[in-house]
Protein backbone atom coordinates (compact mmCIF):
# COMPACT_ATOMS: atom_id res chain seq x y z
CA UNK A 1 0.00 0.00 0.00
CA UNK A 2 3.00 2.13 0.83
CA UNK A 3 4.00 2.47 -3.05
CA UNK A 4 1.00 3.78 -4.34
CA UNK A 5 0.76 6.78 -1.60
CA UNK A 6 4.38 7.34 -2.52
CA UNK A 7 4.40 7.15 -6.41
CA UNK A 8 1.00 9.74 -6.05
CA UNK A 9 3.18 11.72 -3.41
CA UNK A 10 6.16 11.66 -5.83
CA UNK A 11 4.30 12.43 -8.70
CA UNK A 12 3.10 16.31 -7.38
CA UNK A 13 6.09 16.61 -5.47
CA UNK A 14 8.77 16.35 -9.30
CA UNK A 15 7.60 17.93 -12.17
CA UNK A 16 10.47 19.68 -13.52
CA UNK A 17 13.07 17.83 -13.44
CA UNK A 18 13.81 14.06 -13.30
CA UNK A 19 13.82 11.86 -10.32
CA UNK A 20 14.09 8.06 -10.84
CA UNK A 21 13.45 5.58 -8.05
CA UNK A 22 14.05 1.77 -7.73
CA UNK A 23 12.36 -0.11 -5.05
CA UNK A 24 13.23 -2.89 -3.65
CA UNK A 25 11.14 -5.76 -5.31
CA UNK A 26 13.15 -4.34 -8.71
CA UNK A 27 10.12 -2.32 -9.74
CA UNK A 28 11.29 1.41 -11.10
CA UNK A 29 9.62 4.42 -11.81
CA UNK A 30 10.59 7.79 -12.87
CA UNK A 31 8.79 11.15 -12.04
CA UNK A 32 8.59 14.63 -13.67
CA UNK A 33 10.19 16.17 -16.94
CA UNK A 34 14.01 17.35 -17.52
CA UNK A 35 14.06 20.92 -17.10
CA UNK A 36 17.17 23.53 -17.25
CA UNK A 37 18.62 24.25 -13.76
CA UNK A 38 16.63 21.10 -12.09
CA UNK A 39 19.07 18.26 -11.10
CA UNK A 40 18.15 14.78 -12.15
CA UNK A 41 18.51 12.47 -9.47
CA UNK A 42 18.07 8.52 -9.49
CA UNK A 43 17.81 6.81 -6.06
CA UNK A 44 17.18 3.14 -5.30
CA UNK A 45 15.47 2.18 -1.98
CA UNK A 46 17.10 -1.52 -0.61
CA UNK A 47 14.05 -2.72 1.60
CA UNK A 48 10.54 -2.32 1.60
CA UNK A 49 10.19 -0.06 4.79
CA UNK A 50 11.41 3.16 2.97
CA UNK A 51 7.66 4.14 1.24
CA UNK A 52 6.41 3.88 4.33
CA UNK A 53 9.34 5.65 6.81
CA UNK A 54 9.10 8.64 3.86
CA UNK A 55 4.96 8.93 3.71
CA UNK A 56 5.20 9.10 7.65
CA UNK A 57 7.16 11.81 7.71
CA UNK A 58 8.81 12.97 4.85
CA UNK A 59 12.17 14.87 5.76
CA UNK A 60 12.95 12.62 9.03
CA UNK A 61 11.79 9.26 7.33
CA UNK A 62 13.57 10.21 4.09
CA UNK A 63 16.79 11.67 6.43
CA UNK A 64 16.84 8.16 8.60
CA UNK A 65 16.93 6.25 5.29
CA UNK A 66 19.62 7.97 3.94
CA UNK A 67 21.45 7.82 6.78
CA UNK A 68 21.11 4.30 7.45
CA UNK A 69 22.12 3.58 3.89
CA UNK A 70 18.69 1.83 3.09
CA UNK A 71 18.07 4.74 0.55
CA UNK A 72 20.64 5.36 -1.84
CA UNK A 73 21.40 7.87 -4.41
CA UNK A 74 22.83 6.30 -7.52
CA UNK A 75 22.83 9.40 -9.58
CA UNK A 76 23.58 12.82 -8.11
CA UNK A 77 24.45 13.00 -4.52
CA UNK A 78 21.90 14.75 -1.67
CA UNK A 79 22.48 18.30 -2.00
CA UNK A 80 20.92 17.65 -5.86
CA UNK A 81 18.34 14.91 -3.59
CA UNK A 82 16.80 18.04 -1.97
CA UNK A 83 17.54 20.74 -4.28
CA UNK A 84 15.81 19.11 -6.50
CA UNK A 85 12.39 18.38 -4.07
CA UNK A 86 12.76 22.16 -2.42
CA UNK A 87 13.07 23.82 -6.35
CA UNK A 88 9.63 22.40 -7.28
CA UNK A 89 8.13 23.48 -4.17
CA UNK A 90 9.53 26.62 -3.67
CA UNK A 91 8.15 28.81 -0.91
CA UNK A 92 7.47 31.89 -2.70
CA UNK A 93 4.99 30.40 -5.14
CA UNK A 94 2.97 28.47 -2.30
CA UNK A 95 4.80 25.56 -2.39
CA UNK A 96 4.98 22.64 0.97
CA UNK A 97 6.37 19.45 0.59
CA UNK A 98 5.03 18.18 3.79
CA UNK A 99 2.36 15.66 3.64
CA UNK A 100 2.42 14.26 6.71
CA UNK A 101 -0.90 12.82 8.47
CA UNK A 102 -3.32 14.82 10.84
CA UNK A 103 -2.16 12.98 13.79
CA UNK A 104 1.54 13.17 12.91
CA UNK A 105 1.68 16.66 12.66
CA UNK A 106 -0.31 16.69 15.95
CA UNK A 107 2.23 14.78 17.54
CA UNK A 108 4.77 16.52 16.36
CA UNK A 109 3.07 19.97 17.80
CA UNK A 110 3.38 18.59 20.77
CA UNK A 111 6.67 16.96 20.86
CA UNK A 112 7.80 20.61 19.82
CA UNK A 113 6.29 22.38 22.40
CA UNK A 114 7.35 20.19 25.25
CA UNK A 115 11.08 20.74 23.60
CA UNK A 116 10.66 24.83 23.72
CA UNK A 117 11.11 24.97 27.87
CA UNK A 118 14.72 25.48 28.01
CA UNK A 119 15.57 26.24 31.07
CA UNK A 120 19.14 26.49 32.35
CA UNK A 121 19.98 22.56 32.03
CA UNK A 122 17.83 22.30 29.15
CA UNK A 123 19.75 25.09 27.25
CA UNK A 124 23.29 23.61 28.24
CA UNK A 125 22.32 19.62 27.00
CA UNK A 126 21.36 21.44 23.89
CA UNK A 127 24.01 23.06 23.07
CA UNK A 128 26.63 20.61 23.79
CA UNK A 129 24.68 18.06 21.69
CA UNK A 130 25.39 20.32 18.52
CA UNK A 131 28.68 22.13 19.67
CA UNK A 132 30.42 20.39 21.46
CA UNK A 133 30.88 16.91 19.10
CA UNK A 134 34.52 18.37 18.56
CA UNK A 135 36.45 21.47 16.91
CA UNK A 136 37.85 18.83 14.43
CA UNK A 137 34.95 18.78 12.44
CA UNK A 138 34.72 22.57 12.20
CA UNK A 139 38.22 23.26 11.27
CA UNK A 140 37.70 21.05 8.73
CA UNK A 141 34.13 23.07 7.56
CA UNK A 142 34.39 26.49 8.53
CA UNK A 143 36.58 29.59 7.01
CA UNK A 144 39.88 29.07 8.59
CA UNK A 145 40.57 32.53 10.06
CA UNK A 146 37.61 33.58 12.04
CA UNK A 147 35.83 30.14 12.34
CA UNK A 148 31.98 31.75 12.22
CA UNK A 149 29.55 29.52 11.99
CA UNK A 150 26.89 31.58 11.05
CA UNK A 151 26.05 33.09 7.72
CA UNK A 152 28.45 35.01 5.30
CA UNK A 153 27.86 38.50 4.01
CA UNK A 154 28.77 37.96 0.43
CA UNK A 155 29.00 41.91 -1.33
CA UNK A 156 31.01 40.59 -4.47
CA UNK A 157 30.41 36.98 -6.77
CA UNK A 158 34.52 36.42 -6.27
CA UNK A 159 35.00 36.14 -2.67
CA UNK A 160 36.14 33.34 -0.44
CA UNK A 161 34.48 32.26 2.72
CA UNK A 162 36.94 33.71 4.61
CA UNK A 163 36.58 37.40 3.02
CA UNK A 164 32.65 36.81 3.04
CA UNK A 165 32.69 35.89 6.78
CA UNK A 166 35.04 39.01 7.53
CA UNK A 167 32.64 41.26 5.47
CA UNK A 168 29.84 39.97 8.06
CA UNK A 169 31.72 40.87 10.91
CA UNK A 170 32.63 44.74 9.60
CA UNK A 171 29.07 44.56 8.11
CA UNK A 172 28.34 43.93 12.06
CA UNK A 173 30.80 46.64 13.45
CA UNK A 174 29.43 49.02 11.39
CA UNK A 175 25.83 48.70 12.75
CA UNK A 176 27.16 48.61 16.70
CA UNK A 177 28.45 52.15 15.90
CA UNK A 178 31.45 51.34 18.33
CA UNK A 179 33.69 54.06 19.91
CA UNK A 180 36.86 53.07 21.18
CA UNK A 181 36.92 51.77 24.76
CA UNK A 182 33.15 50.45 25.05
CA UNK A 183 32.17 47.29 26.68
CA UNK A 184 30.48 44.81 24.57
CA UNK A 185 28.62 41.96 25.70
CA UNK A 186 28.61 39.06 22.61
CA UNK A 187 25.74 36.49 23.79
CA UNK A 188 26.71 33.57 22.36
CA UNK A 189 30.44 33.65 21.35
CA UNK A 190 30.92 30.63 19.73
CA UNK A 191 35.14 29.95 19.01
CA UNK A 192 35.62 33.73 19.47
CA UNK A 193 35.60 35.49 15.86
CA UNK A 194 33.30 38.41 16.47
CA UNK A 195 35.09 39.32 19.87
CA UNK A 196 38.51 39.39 17.91
CA UNK A 197 37.39 41.54 15.47
CA UNK A 198 35.82 43.98 17.58
CA UNK A 199 38.51 44.50 19.70
CA UNK A 200 41.31 44.09 17.18
CA UNK A 201 39.97 46.54 15.07
CA UNK A 202 37.44 48.92 17.36
CA UNK A 203 39.47 49.10 20.64
CA UNK A 204 37.19 47.95 22.62
CA UNK A 205 36.52 45.21 25.10
CA UNK A 206 34.41 42.33 24.65
CA UNK A 207 33.02 39.88 27.25
CA UNK A 208 32.08 36.79 25.15
CA UNK A 209 29.56 33.90 26.75
CA UNK A 210 28.98 30.62 25.53
CA UNK A 211 27.13 27.22 26.92
CA UNK A 212 29.67 24.83 24.98
CA UNK A 213 32.89 24.38 26.74
CA UNK A 214 34.66 22.77 23.45
CA UNK A 215 33.97 26.28 22.08
CA UNK A 216 35.01 28.53 24.95
CA UNK A 217 38.65 26.44 25.39
CA UNK A 218 39.28 27.19 21.71
CA UNK A 219 37.67 31.05 21.88
CA UNK A 220 40.06 31.45 24.73
CA UNK A 221 42.75 30.07 22.88
CA UNK A 222 42.23 32.06 19.82
CA UNK A 223 41.91 34.62 21.77
CA UNK A 224 45.35 34.69 23.41
CA UNK A 225 47.04 33.42 19.63
CA UNK A 226 45.29 36.55 18.37
CA UNK A 227 47.23 39.22 21.00
CA UNK A 228 43.95 40.54 21.98
CA UNK A 229 43.49 38.85 25.87
CA UNK A 230 43.34 42.07 27.28
CA UNK A 231 40.38 43.53 25.68
CA UNK A 232 38.61 39.82 25.79
CA UNK A 233 37.10 37.98 28.28
CA UNK A 234 35.45 34.46 27.42
CA UNK A 235 32.83 33.12 30.00
CA UNK A 236 31.40 30.12 30.31
CA UNK A 237 28.15 31.57 31.35
CA UNK A 238 23.99 31.51 30.34
CA UNK A 239 23.06 35.07 29.18
CA UNK A 240 20.26 34.81 32.34
CA UNK A 241 23.32 34.90 34.69
CA UNK A 242 24.87 37.37 32.79
CA UNK A 243 21.97 39.93 33.11
CA UNK A 244 21.50 38.72 37.07
CA UNK A 245 24.75 39.87 37.83
CA UNK A 246 23.98 43.49 37.09
CA UNK A 247 26.37 44.31 34.50
CA UNK A 248 25.46 46.61 31.69
CA UNK A 249 27.15 47.15 28.57
CA UNK A 250 27.55 49.73 25.86
CA UNK A 251 27.39 47.32 22.77
CA UNK A 252 25.40 43.52 23.04
CA UNK A 253 25.68 41.56 20.28
CA UNK A 254 24.38 38.35 19.22
CA UNK A 255 25.15 36.27 16.39
CA UNK A 256 23.01 32.89 15.54
CA UNK A 257 22.14 32.08 19.08
CA UNK A 258 18.51 33.38 18.93
CA UNK A 259 17.89 30.27 17.11
CA UNK A 260 18.40 28.40 20.52
CA UNK A 261 16.97 30.23 22.62
CA UNK A 262 13.52 28.36 21.76
CA UNK A 263 9.80 30.44 21.38
CA UNK A 264 9.00 29.81 25.14
CA UNK A 265 12.10 32.32 26.46
CA UNK A 266 11.69 35.00 23.87
CA UNK A 267 10.59 37.51 26.36
CA UNK A 268 13.01 36.12 28.97
CA UNK A 269 15.88 36.99 26.02
CA UNK A 270 14.95 40.48 25.71
CA UNK A 271 13.92 41.21 29.03
CA UNK A 272 17.47 40.25 29.80
CA UNK A 273 19.22 41.79 26.76
CA UNK A 274 17.00 45.61 28.12
CA UNK A 275 18.56 45.19 31.68
CA UNK A 276 21.90 44.62 30.51
CA UNK A 277 21.99 47.47 27.92
CA UNK A 278 23.33 50.90 28.56
CA UNK A 279 20.06 53.88 28.74
CA UNK A 280 22.59 55.16 25.24
CA UNK A 281 23.37 51.20 24.20
CA UNK A 282 23.09 49.63 20.76
CA UNK A 283 22.36 46.16 19.96
CA UNK A 284 22.53 43.99 16.93
CA UNK A 285 20.43 40.60 16.92
CA UNK A 286 21.69 38.01 13.76
CA UNK A 287 19.33 35.48 13.53
CA UNK A 288 18.03 32.56 11.19
CA UNK A 289 13.91 33.55 10.75
CA UNK A 290 11.19 33.02 8.79
CA UNK A 291 8.90 34.64 6.21
CA UNK A 292 5.76 34.30 7.01
CA UNK A 293 4.48 33.82 10.56
CA UNK A 294 5.09 31.32 13.38
CA UNK A 295 5.75 27.73 12.52
CA UNK A 296 7.16 24.65 14.02
CA UNK A 297 11.17 23.15 14.19
CA UNK A 298 10.56 19.60 11.80
CA UNK A 299 11.44 16.25 13.63
CA UNK A 300 14.82 15.70 11.79
CA UNK A 301 16.18 18.98 12.85
CA UNK A 302 14.80 18.61 16.44
CA UNK A 303 16.14 14.30 16.69
CA UNK A 304 19.50 14.77 15.41
CA UNK A 305 20.90 18.57 15.17
CA UNK A 306 19.19 21.10 17.23
CA UNK A 307 16.79 20.09 19.89
CA UNK A 308 14.94 22.66 21.83
CA UNK A 309 15.66 24.93 18.93
CA UNK A 310 13.51 27.01 17.15
CA UNK A 311 13.50 29.23 14.00
CA UNK A 312 11.85 32.77 14.62
CA UNK A 313 9.31 34.65 12.22
CA UNK A 314 10.17 38.16 12.23
CA UNK A 315 6.81 38.66 14.03
CA UNK A 316 7.09 37.22 17.00
CA UNK A 317 10.87 38.25 17.22
CA UNK A 318 9.36 41.71 17.47
CA UNK A 319 6.31 41.02 19.42
CA UNK A 320 8.61 39.57 22.24
CA UNK A 321 11.24 42.86 22.01
CA UNK A 322 8.71 45.52 21.91
CA UNK A 323 7.16 44.46 25.58
CA UNK A 324 10.35 45.33 27.33
CA UNK A 325 10.53 48.61 25.19
CA UNK A 326 13.55 47.48 22.30
CA UNK A 327 12.93 49.97 19.50
CA UNK A 328 13.92 47.82 16.44
CA UNK A 329 16.07 51.01 14.61
CA UNK A 330 17.13 49.07 12.11
CA UNK A 331 15.93 45.41 10.18
CA UNK A 332 17.72 43.60 7.06
CA UNK A 333 16.69 40.10 5.31
CA UNK A 334 19.13 38.38 4.29
CA UNK A 335 17.33 36.81 1.68
CA UNK A 336 20.25 34.44 -0.33
CA UNK A 337 23.47 34.82 1.90
CA UNK A 338 23.41 31.88 4.23
CA UNK A 339 22.60 29.81 1.08
CA UNK A 340 25.93 30.43 -0.56
CA UNK A 341 27.61 29.93 3.37
CA UNK A 342 26.11 26.38 3.90
CA UNK A 343 27.03 25.01 0.09
CA UNK A 344 30.34 25.87 0.88
CA UNK A 345 30.21 24.53 3.97
CA UNK A 346 28.75 21.50 2.14
CA UNK A 347 32.03 21.45 -0.82
CA UNK A 348 34.06 21.69 2.00
CA UNK A 349 32.94 18.67 4.26
CA UNK A 350 32.81 16.64 0.70
CA UNK A 351 36.34 17.98 0.35
CA UNK A 352 37.49 15.94 3.62
CA UNK A 353 34.85 13.24 3.61
CA UNK A 354 37.60 10.59 4.48
CA UNK A 355 39.10 12.88 7.59
CA UNK A 356 35.84 13.42 8.67
CA UNK A 357 34.66 9.52 8.29
CA UNK A 358 37.94 9.01 10.16
CA UNK A 359 36.78 11.35 13.22
CA UNK A 360 32.90 9.45 13.28
CA UNK A 361 31.77 7.35 10.84
CA UNK A 362 29.93 7.10 7.22
CA UNK A 363 26.49 7.47 8.98
CA UNK A 364 27.44 10.86 11.04
CA UNK A 365 28.84 11.93 7.43
CA UNK A 366 25.92 11.07 6.03
CA UNK A 367 23.42 12.84 8.55
CA UNK A 368 25.50 15.79 8.36
CA UNK A 369 25.71 16.21 4.87
CA UNK A 370 22.12 15.73 4.80
CA UNK A 371 21.85 18.56 7.18
CA UNK A 372 23.44 20.71 5.30
CA UNK A 373 21.77 20.05 1.95
CA UNK A 374 18.53 20.44 3.80
CA UNK A 375 20.09 23.90 5.07
CA UNK A 376 21.18 25.48 2.05
CA UNK A 377 18.18 24.30 -0.12
CA UNK A 378 15.67 25.84 2.52
CA UNK A 379 17.29 29.65 2.05
CA UNK A 380 17.38 28.54 -2.04
CA UNK A 381 13.58 27.45 -1.75
CA UNK A 382 12.06 27.54 1.22
CA UNK A 383 10.53 30.15 3.95
CA UNK A 384 14.26 30.69 5.95
CA UNK A 385 16.51 33.88 5.57
CA UNK A 386 18.85 35.68 8.26
CA UNK A 387 17.50 38.81 9.93
CA UNK A 388 19.42 41.33 11.29
CA UNK A 389 17.76 43.89 13.80
CA UNK A 390 19.41 46.65 15.09
CA UNK A 391 18.04 47.68 18.47
CA UNK A 392 18.04 51.05 20.78
CA UNK A 393 16.62 51.78 24.30
CA UNK A 394 16.84 55.30 23.02
CA UNK A 395 15.58 56.96 19.84
CA UNK A 396 18.75 59.04 19.84
CA UNK A 397 21.34 56.88 20.30
CA UNK A 398 22.16 56.56 16.87
CA UNK A 399 22.78 59.23 14.16
CA UNK A 400 18.91 60.35 12.52
CA UNK A 401 20.09 58.93 8.95
CA UNK A 402 21.71 55.73 8.54
CA UNK A 403 24.34 56.95 6.18
CA UNK A 404 27.21 55.74 9.28
CA UNK A 405 26.44 52.36 7.45
CA UNK A 406 28.11 53.53 4.32
CA UNK A 407 32.13 53.43 3.53
CA UNK A 408 34.53 52.31 6.00
CA UNK A 409 34.14 52.31 9.56
CA UNK A 410 37.61 50.70 10.40
CA UNK A 411 37.17 46.91 10.01
CA UNK A 412 38.74 44.71 8.28
CA UNK A 413 40.48 44.76 4.55
CA UNK A 414 37.90 42.45 3.73
CA UNK A 415 35.56 45.00 4.64
CA UNK A 416 33.37 46.01 1.19
CA UNK A 417 33.05 49.66 0.41
CA UNK A 418 29.51 49.96 -0.13
CA UNK A 419 26.70 47.71 0.92
CA UNK A 420 24.86 45.51 -1.52
CA UNK A 421 22.79 43.26 -0.01
CA UNK A 422 21.02 40.48 -2.20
Amino acid sequence: MSKPLLDRFLSRAVRQGRLGVVFADGSASTYGTPAPGFPEIVLRFTDRAVPRDILMDPRLGAAEAFIDGRLLIEEGDVMGLVSLLRANNAWDKGGDIRNASWLKRLVGRASFAAEQINNRVSSKNNVAHHYDIGNDLYALMLDAEHWQYSCAYWPREEMSLTEAQGAKLAHIAKKLHLTAGQQVLDIGCGWGGMAIHLARHHDVHVTGITLSEEQATLARQRVQAAGVADKVTILLEDYRDTAASGRRFDRIVSVGMFEHVGRAQFETFFKACATMLADDGVMLLHTIGRFGGPGTTDAFTRKYIFPGGYIPALSETLAASEKVRLIAADVETLRLHYARTIRTWYDNCLAHRDAIIALYDEKFFRMWTFYLAGAATVFEHGGMCNYQIQYIRTRRALPVTRDYLIGSSGGSPDEPGRLRGR
